[in-house]
């Protein structure tokens, strides 16, 4: 299954392909056809009705493919595209669409997100379709901002797709119209936070009068499904000059000229050296530039000697997560209104010498007044296909449910995004008419010193998304720890003198915690405070795609091997 960059023939189209475009015109889908090798392809004209596909330079050829998504029924939707002849950008769509339909509290087409894919012959490309502030330059109470994850789909589709928009949406469209058996965490969700509150008068999400779904009830949602169709037939438009605008326009802060003027941004992802490799992650306002300074500085402090779960684990990757946070406060904004230093933020031997032990509580600033640390949502997803493209996507809704004052239109939920500009108060993150406001998303890979992708990776979890994603790449990228090993390692995370664990603190992690004044929170799986790492791996010795579960929520990851080509 050939990778196809599509090429279009309108004049906006084309200027589309310098810029990211959004939604205002109706996607082409142009007829398949064998693709010719690069050499053969002619010039695209702006006259031609349609286009040939062009081919990657390169192709990595792997006898495998796979996605991992954080429910099994997205993950199955994302292979039936791949075993259909879709690219791993189809496959993402696919599946980003049905995590929408299992997972409501966390993504859906009323919420926002960042993509970065790379694969052989093509630079890491970065794209933000995360909510901003409406042209008037108001936030609702609720915190909602128009949603971007429709056209952060539709661009991806138009820039890379193969297959056609409406297929991509079929498998959620079942998944919303036939039901799913509800798992233990959509259980604990829907009475959980924003839960009920979000959830109240909806009947679906309910057996009867103050008896919400419970884990093995089914969830059927059929105005999503009738939703999910429009968007199908009446192509992503819909949701910004259509039938659903319309609807979406009776929001508070969401108007029909912000709606209409809603474009994906090309986010040039950021990267820095760690260990053997080169990380790569997503662009401000997203704090991709503050975890490569966070893993440079855990590398420098010596935490590949230092076992996870150990007083000096603990301690290197607090030091590193307190310095590359301070980063986010002092200089992460969004770069179209702040000069964001990325370059100093990323550089290898600048992070080494900055680096100063974890910070103790002296008494005299204990107020006694800490927060407990809290379940961080959003979702992710990553797709290899057999010629190693690979796509590392995060959604969010932001909190779960877009919060108990964001509303439920057309059988989704809508985001609280904009709030994060008054959860995150700093200088470089003040909200003005067209910004957007730093969020924790962080979908990231892994290059190798040949410059290819060895692994896709990223999670859900809020404001513990750095240390997450630290808590896996340090063992794996530093320590040779398998994927699945590195995955299933202790994670903690220091915040405003609050660690949080999980499992009870061994005597030697107590007295540092004793030492430094800080207070321990130990938290369980039902807590959700330490996300899902969905992340896989390519072997380009042997052609292999592997993976790993995160047994913390209700992921899944499938692997299958590469077909031929019918076309």
């Amino acid at each position: 299954m050939p990778f196809r960059l599509k090429t279009v023939v309108s004049l906006s189209s084309l200027a589309a392909l310098m810029t990211v475009s959004g939604c205002g015109a109706e996607p082409e889908e142009p007829t398949p056809s064998p693709s010719p090798t690069p050499e053969s392809t002619p010039a695209p004209s702006e006259t031609e009705s349609e286009t040939t596909p062009a081919t990657p330079e390169a192709s990595a050829e792997l006898s495998q493919q796979g996605v991992a998504a954080a429910h099994p029924d997205a993950a199955d939707a994302g292979v039936e595209i791949l075993e259909s002849g879709g690219n791993a950008v189809d496959a993402a769509i696919a599946t980003s669409f049905a995590i929408s339909v299992v997972e409501p509290y966390a993504s859906g087409i009323g919420g926002g997100g960042s993509t970065v894919l790379a694969g052989p012959g093509m630079e890491p490309v970065g794209y933000d379709y995360r909510e901003m502030v409406a042209v008037d330059g108001s936030i609702p109470a609720s915190g909602t901002g128009v949603p971007g994850m429709v056209d952060g789909m539709a661009t991806l589709h138009e820039q890379y797709g193969s297959m056609e928009w409406a297929e991509l949406l079929q498998p959620a469209i079942e998944l919303a119209d036939e039901g799913f058996e509800v798992t233990e965490l959509l259980a604990q969700r829907i009475v959980s936070d924003y839960g009920p509150a979000s959830t109240a008068g909806l009947n679906h999400f309910h057996t009867g009068p103050d008896r919400p779904l419970q884990q093995g009830d089914t969830l059927v949602q059929q105005e999503l499904a009738d939703t999910l169709r429009t968007l199908a037939q009446d192509g992503p438009e819909a949701m910004y000059t259509g039938s659903i605008a319309e609807q979406l326009t009776q929001v508070d802060g969401l108007d029909a000229e912000t709606l209409a003027n809603y474009e994906t941004e090309d986010a040039q992802p950021v990267s820095g050296s760690f260990g053997d490799y080169e990380f790569v992650s997503a662009a401000p306002p997203l704090p991709g530039a503050a975890i490569v300074q966070q893993l440079q500085i855990a590398e420098s402090l010596g935490a590949a000697d230092a076992e996870p779960g150990s007083v000096e684990y603990i301690d290197h990757l607090s030091n590193a997560w307190q310095t590359a946070n301070q980063s986010v406060s002092d200089h992460i904004g969004d770069p179209d209104f702040v000069d964001v230093p990325v370059d100093e933020l990323t550089d290898a031997e600048s992070n080494a010498n900055i680096a100063e032990p974890a910070a103790a509580i002296e008494p005299e600033d204990d107020t006694g007044d800490r927060a407990e640390i809290e379940a961080g949502n959003t979702t992710h997803l990553t797709v290899v296909d057999s010629d190693g493209l690979t796509v590392s996507m995060t959604n969010t809704l932001t909190s779960f449910w877009g919060s108990s004052d964001s509303e439920y239109v057309g059988g989704f939920f809508l985001n609280d995004q904009l709030s994060r500009f008054e959860a995150i108060d700093t200088d470089s993150n003040q909200p003005e008419a067209g910004r957007k406001s730093v969020s924790w998303s962080a979908p990231s890979l892994v290059l190798d010193d040949e410059g290819r992708v060895v692994m896709g990776i990223g999670t859900p979890g809020g404001h513990q998304i750095p240390n997450i994603l630290n808590s896996v790449l340090v063992p794996w990228g530093l320590q040779d720890a398998s994927l699945q090993e590195a995955i299933d390692a202790p994670r903690h995370s220091l915040q405003d003198g609050v660690l949080a664990l999980e499992g009870e603190p061994s005597q030697e992690v107590a007295d540092l915690i004793g030492q430094r004044g800080w207070e321990a929170q130990v938290t369980t799986r039902a807590d959700a405070v330490f996300g899902s790492v969905q992340a896989l791996e390519i072997d380009y010795d042997d052609g292999s795609v592997t993976g790993a579960v995160d047994s913390r929520r209700d992921a899944d990851m499938e692997i299958i091997d590469a077909g031929t080509d019918e076309e």
